[in-house]
């Protein structure tokens, strides 16, 4: 059957499902027929074509179907299918920024309102990809001006992104509404100056972990006078003072502002001011959490009854630079709270335990490891219904003493059974508390531990980790992230291989004996999309061994494994549709990007367009 007739067969299929053509015998019909003679209200003419009735139907349907997933699937059933899914689309998400062009985007999408785009690969976090490697906004901020001059939304991850490009996004889109930067860099003050100024719809501005620039320039006061749409506004990551009068002007004629996120050079009695002014929000960042330094007897606001007043408060973070003795006026909000967020405050387990015991319906909690085994353990006797958990390193060198270990995640494990996503950085671990966690918690879908340091062993009896994430992957069944470290060989990789069909996002670290083990994991995990490995003895004949893998795949990073530059090169050969880049890590435009037939640093993806155009010096294509 040729793909015309499957296309028909299909719309047949279609239409009969949907009564759209519903049958009727031959009296009836005669019967109409006569009728509409008879009263001359009918004239002849053709039905319409049966093809564009089912893409009419289908554009109706399509506008409730939300899910990128399930869009990209109907945009394969045929070429009918993926023209009405392109006209009905108006978010897109695009997860690495060379896998097509800005041309590709705009030609095929014409309708769009929201664009979510992602740059450099999760390894650029740990300064493990040199500076000024790509990831520019300019291109696509360019395209999407003359194509969509109604977008309303853009959510950037890890790009370049310059004043020039704000301030052009802020002149194309009149109606713009959303803005959220994420691990970005590039920008200065004077940039989100022009956004807050010319976008006078502006319902978002999100600032997270982002590089910003003090171009000294007062950019809370250029939001426009009047009443503001604004809903959330954050800015914890920006390292430079801010005028407050102009911050608390826009808060109190901000009547829809739910989400509030202050840098730490908002003090604790501003903070009081702002949450006063703001009885509605319901997420906060609260900036420094240390008062200013009040004259000696002057009275001091009253902490608590501000969190008392704000009932909506479901979310909570900040506490920059706190100070311990005022932690308790968080107290009154504690039993609404379902995300508590402690990542930035070296907060001992006698300062947390007041504070989590009345915290039952925590769902996300963040913290330090500061917090100790013995805090782990009054979260697990409290928090219930915690999903997500993430400890921190106050101390991220190899050789400190951490606090946590596998007591504090084997606690956890049986303390809060409902968990679904971890990420926990420690010094000890043992195969006994991530069996533990396995067993107590089947529903997880995300597992990443850290521990630091080079081949750590069990910590107890010294055997490599292998059979406790093992477990992990036999028995938590949903698991599409795995993070994995410690002293690990083939063996794990073998069950990850042979149990974790459903994982997307795998990470190694100082991992393995061979090859076999990235042989098992390319050859044994039909869902993955991301593999990002780093210090491991892996070489060409593992990387050659998912060649039938990679055209599917997001991306591949490997570095300071043992690749070749001939081994890398082959792939590239016989993958047409595959870019891939090698580099140093420094990224020095005067040295040689592979030093001999050394591979440094292997980074590889899928494109629709082929190699990008504004690769810098250091960086080869193969």
């Amino acid at each position: 059957m040729t793909e015309e007739d499957s296309s028909a067969k299909m719309s047949e299929d279609v239409e009969r499902y949907l009564k759209l053509n519903p049958p009727c015998s031959s009296s009836s019909s005669s019967s109409a027929v006569a009728f509409a003679n008879k009263s001359g209200t009918f004239k002849s003419s053709s039905p319409p074509c049966p093809e564009h009735v089912l893409e009419n139907v289908l554009e109706s349907v399509l506008q409730f179907l939300t899910s990128r997933c399930d869009r990209n699937a109907v945009s394969l059933v045929c070429k009918s299918w993926y023209r009405v899914e392109a006209q009905t689309r108006f978010e897109v998400f695009i997860g690495n920024c060379y896998s097509l062009s800005p041309a590709r985007l705009t030609h095929r999408f014409k309708g769009l309102r929201s664009i979510v785009l992602k740059g450099k690969p999760r390894f650029a976090d740990f300064n493990l990809m040199p500076p000024n490697w790509g990831a520019q906004f300019a291109p696509w901020v360019v395209a999407t001006a003359k194509a969509y001059p109604w977008l309303e939304k853009v959510h950037l991850k890890r790009m370049f992104v310059t004043d020039d490009d704000l301030a052009l996004l802020a002149d194309s889109f009149p109606g713009f509404k959303e803005l959220t930067l994420v691990c970005c860099e590039g920008f200065g003050t004077s940039g989100i100056a022009v956004v807050a100024n010319k976008c006078r719809q502006l319902k978002v501005l999100d600032l997270v972990e982002s590089e910003v620039t003090d171009d000294e320039v007062d950019w809370i006061s250029c939001f426009p006078e009047g009443e503001s749409p604004l809903e959330s506004l954050s800015f914890d990551c920006v390292e430079s003072p801010i005028n407050f009068n102009a911050l608390e002007g826009l808060v109190v004629r901000s009547p829809f502002l739910k989400k509030l996120r202050t840098n730490r050079f908002v003090s604790l009695e501003e903070l009081h001011r702002l949450m006063v002014r703001a009885p509605q929000l319901t997420s906060l960042g609260t900036g420094s959490f240390s008062p200013d330094n009040a004259p000696q007897g002057e009275q001091l606001p009253d902490y608590a009854a501000a969190f008392l007043a704000c009932k909506s408060i479901v979310c909570l973070s900040g506490f920059r630079e706190f100070r311990p003795e005022y932690l308790l006026a968080i107290s009154p909000v504690c039993a609404n709270l379902t995300s508590l967020n402690f990542s930035y405050a070296n907060i001992s387990p006698h300062m947390l335990n007041p504070i989590i015991r009345n915290c039952h319906n925590i769902r996300v909690f963040w913290a330090l490891d500061s917090i100790r085994d013995e805090g782990l353990q009054a979260v697990a006797a409290t928090c219930k219904e915690l999903r997500e958990l993430r400890i921190f390193p106050f101390d991220p060198r190899e050789d400190s003493e951490g606090p946590v270990s596998g007591v504090g995640l084997q606690a956890i494990s049986e303390g809060c059974r409902k968990l679904e996503s971890i990420l926990y950085f420690c010094q000890r671990m043992t195969n006994e508390a991530v069996t533990a966690m396995s067993e107590n918690c089947p529903q997880l879908t995300v597992f990443r531990l850290c521990i630091m340091g080079r081949h750590r062993p069990d910590h107890v009896t010294g055997k490599p980790m292998d059979d406790g994430f093992g477990a992990i992957v036999k028995n938590c069944k949903k698991l599409t992230r795995l993070a994995v470290s410690g002293l690990l060989t083939d063996e794990a990789f073998s069950y990850i291989g042979e149990y974790g069909k459903l994982i997307r996002t795998l990470s190694v670290a100082f991992a393995g004996n061979s090859d076999k083990a990235l042989r098992y994991v390319l050859e044994g995990c039909p869902k993955l999309q991301k593999l990002e490995i780093r210090d491991s003895p892996f070489g060409d004949a593992g990387l050659r061994s998912g060649m039938h893998r990679y055209c599917n795949m997001r991306f591949v990073w490997l570095s300071s494994c043992v690749l070749s530059l001939g081994g890398c090169r082959d792939v590239a050969q016989a993958l047409p549709n595959v870019v891939v880049e090698v580099f140093g890590s420094d990224g020095d435009d005067d040295d040689d990007t592979v030093t001999g037939d050394y591979v440094e640093t292997l980074y590889l993806y899928r494109s629709l367009d082929g190699p990008r155009k504004d690769a810098p010096k250091f960086v080869t294509i193969l």
